[in-house]
């Protein structure tokens, strides 16, 4: 049985648990167990916001995940504060254009994808937070066009049908980045 624990963490406004929703959807599609629980500050945008995102083979007993197997850090004080909570042969993705410093442990994988330049030079605006979900997917071998369709159609409302394309390749951009 596999389960895949995520943690997502970021300012507010930066997509963070969107990029949750996602991954859960994902995985609805894909015939899995899920949860999602997203937690926000007060201020919602500019404050602290993170989503726990459980993904499994078997029925999932909570929805706190404080040991992630795979962590998503998109500014410096996100990485900070979970770095030392990944699992020992976890995952950390970092958003390297706003994260300067390198992963102190060794005993994770790290990705360190400038996310947030390659929205921007690529016309992207915030879209951030789909180039990682693209490499995350790419990197846990997880990135079938199918079910990358199947999840975006149900995580973007018809209301913004419009995003479908450009969210799409965000996540293309995100899993051909090569550091």
């Amino acid at each position: 049985m596999s389960t895949t624990k995520f943690l997502f963490s970021g300012f507010g406004g930066q997509g963070i648990l969107f990029a949750g929703k996602f991954i859960a959807y994902k995985g609805l599609t894909d015939g899995k167990q899920v949860s999602w629980l997203p937690s926000y500050g007060p201020e919602m945008r500019g404050g602290t916001a993170s989503c726990s995102v459980i993904v499994s083979d078997s029925a999932v007993g909570s929805p706190i995940v404080s040991k992630p197997d795979v962590l998503v850090a998109m500014n410096l004080p996100s990485l900070d504060r979970f770095e030392d909570a990944v699992e020992p042969g976890g995952i950390i993705f970092a958003d390297s254009t706003l994260i300067e410093r390198k992963v102190k442990r060794t005993d994770v994988t790290v990705y360190y994808v400038p996310a947030t330049r390659l929205a921007s030079e690529n016309g992207l605006g915030n879209l951030a937070n789909m180039i990682i979900i693209g490499k995350v997917l790419k990197v846990l071998d997880d990135f079938g066009d199918d079910s990358v369709a199947a999840a975006l159609k149900k995580v973007i409302s018809a209301k913004h049908a419009d995003m479908m394309d450009i969210n799409a390749k965000a996540m293309r951009l995100g899993a051909e980045y090569q550091e």
